[in-house]
């Protein structure tokens, strides 16, 4: 691995990276015209691919201003699938307080405070609120009554961002989950005029311009087909939308890609497994429809064949010298260990993957690691006096106009380039798939007598809990005969496969598979995840949380029995 890892060449990555700086790529036209770009080279590399051209259902968001009672007026932008609301729409001002977030690993989760958040105070109003407008907290403040939203931002800039929770596409009978009313965010100066003139029962009007519809946008495909014909690949992706140039986020993970596929491509004949890599649209203005039309129209070919996905998003930064808040799927975590610290001698630390960032595989079960890549230091975040943001190595310049060019780092980006490459080098030639369900049997057993304790003697969860115990009993004896090499690779292999299948909707989807859970975070093994309600519940719900807990419970066992009964 180590002689085709000397075969990368930055220069090939740095001149996409330069050329989006100078490319936004937001609105659907221009996405369609950065597609160009990635296979212009695709073609001087003598890459093979394909370019589907599929029917995306977008919102493109433009403008957005609040006019205050005064006559001023403030400058916000609107979140992708907001109303359309160019009329304007007036009504009092309320704060719900909440605290921004100090890291990512808490980034998505909701803050806001629930005794400002009840209906009788928040009904036709226009809310005002700490946080970036994701969708969990948009969502409740509209089921409660709110006419608008204003999200305060952190900082001096505005964060664009989409608030829908639906993933991907709406279907048919998720349509009405749509929000129904306008949101905006703003900057924290002017957040803290709008608290202030809440505290007087002022009004405001909101103003928002957007345009939803169904547009026809490029994903482009590589397939680098092993030598041996097999079926199995590995998944690399990432989108090449962004809001406005977004070099952090992410031209540097398209350029990332796009060297990886020369570089698999001139070293085909070492390669076990094919490597598919396939960039997205629609991740920005569609929350990840890019990734899911092809989850949705490959459901069956990933559910067969597909060994492992490795999201590309944001590598190569400046001042990114670690590897934390990595988003790893359990199993993988001490893959992911050894090619980092292998690659560039840093230790990563891994955390639970967001409902978030184009893993729009989870339903189907495939293992997963990466969303975002390496990162500054908390101690330089500090120092800079900087937010937590969901890209750019850190950097606030997330999601505004100031993800430029500098933001990029040629050096950091080669490393980058070089831990993407090396960790599907090796998935592509290792004798056993090196994801570890020993790691996951342990956790399920932690969780579920987590739940147990937090739910006390209001729900038995020990049928879950024996089932946990038989399947961690099981698993260790089929790794002890993989450590032994006395398992045949392809079958072996097949089941670890198989356990993903099983293992990875079970701990990280709430749905069904070849569908979709909103984009809203997800607990550990969710379906028993009410474990932890009882607590705060009013007594007269307990009889509809056990009612759920035990179809919960019901799923756990049978997917742990399916699992255990694969290993024998």
């Amino acid at each position: 691995m180590d002689e085709i890892l000397k075969q990368v060449n930055v220069d090939n990555a740095w001149d996409l990276v330069e050329v989006y700086s100078k490319m936004a790529r937001w609105k659907p036209d221009d996405v369609n015209k950065s597609c160009d770009e990635i296979t212009n080279r695709l073609d001087k590399f003598g890459v093979e691919y394909k370019v589907y051209n599929p029917e995306l259902y977008l919102s493109i968001p433009y403008t957005a201003s609040v006019k205050l009672s005064s006559g001023d007026t403030l400058h916000a932008k609107p979140p992708a699938y907001s109303i359309n609301c160019e009329e304007g729409i007036t009504a009092k001002l309320h704060y719900v307080p909440a605290h921004f977030k100090k890291d990512i690993e808490n980034l998505f989760d909701k803050s806001q405070d629930k005794e400002a958040s009840t209906p009788d105070k928040v009904r036709g109003k226009i809310i005002i609120s700490e946080g970036f407008a994701f969708p969990g907290k948009i969502q409740d403040f509209e089921k409660a009554g709110a006419v608008g939203v204003i999200a305060v931002n952190p900082g001096v800039d505005i964060h664009w961002g989409i608030c829908t929770s639906i993933w991907g596409m709406p279907e048919y009978d998720n349509i009405e989950n749509k929000p129904n009313i306008p949101v905006v965010a703003v900057n924290l100066d002017d957040g803290k005029k709008l608290i202030e003139l809440s505290k007087n029962n002022e009004e405001a009007t909101l103003f928002t311009k957007l345009e939803e519809g169904w547009f026809n946008q490029k994903i482009p495909e590589v397939t680098i087909k092993s030598d041996n014909n097999s079926k199995d690949f590995i998944l690399l992706h990432g989108h090449y939308d962004s809001w406005d140039v977004g070099v952090g986020d992410n031209a540097t993970g398209d350029a990332t890609m796009l060297e990886i596929a020369r570089l698999l491509q001139e070293n085909k004949s070492k390669l076990n497994r094919s490597v598919k890599i396939v960039w997205w649209p629609g991740h920005s203005t569609g929350r990840y429809a890019g990734s899911t039309w092809y989850a949705d129209n490959f459901g069956i070919e990933l559910s067969n064949n597909c060994v492992a996905q490795i999201n590309c998003d944001s590598p190569g930064c400046r001042w990114a010298d670690t590897f934390d808040h990595l988003s790893v799927m359990t199993e993988a975590e001490d893959y992911v260990h050894k090619i980092i610290k292998g690659v560039a001698n840093i230790t990563p630390v891994c955390e639970r993957p967001h409902r978030a960032g184009d893993y729009s595989f989870n339903n189907i079960g495939i293992s997963s690691f990466f969303m975002l890549s390496s990162t500054m230091t908390p101690e330089l975040r500090k120092e800079k006096g900087y937010y937590a943001v969901g890209g750019c190595g850190g950097n606030i310049a997330w999601h505004t106009e100031n993800d430029i060019l500098e933001i990029a780092d040629k050096k950091n980006l080669e490393r980058d380039i070089k831990v993407y490459a090396a960790s599907i080098i090796e998935l592509s030639t290792c004798k056993y798939l090196p994801f570890n369900w020993q790691a996951s049997a342990n956790e399920f057993e932690k969780v579920l007598n987590n739940y147990q304790k937090n739910c006390g003697d209001n729900f038995d969860l020990s049928e879950a809990i024996s089932a946990a115990d038989d399947f961690k009993n099981k698993i260790k004896s089929f790794y002890e005969k993989i450590n032994n090499d006395s398992l045949d690779p392809g079958k072996a292999n097949a089941i670890i496969m198989k356990l993903a299948r099983i293992l990875v909707p079970l701990n990280y989807a709430r749905n069904p598979r070849f569908s979709h859970d909103p984009a809203v975070p997800i607990p550990q093994l969710p379906v028993l995840s009410l474990c932890d309600e009882f607590a705060e519940a009013p007594k007269d719900k307990y009889g509809f949380i056990k009612n759920q807990l035990v179809r919960g419970r019901n799923r756990v066992v049978d997917a742990l029995n399916e699992a255990g009964n694969l290993l024998e």
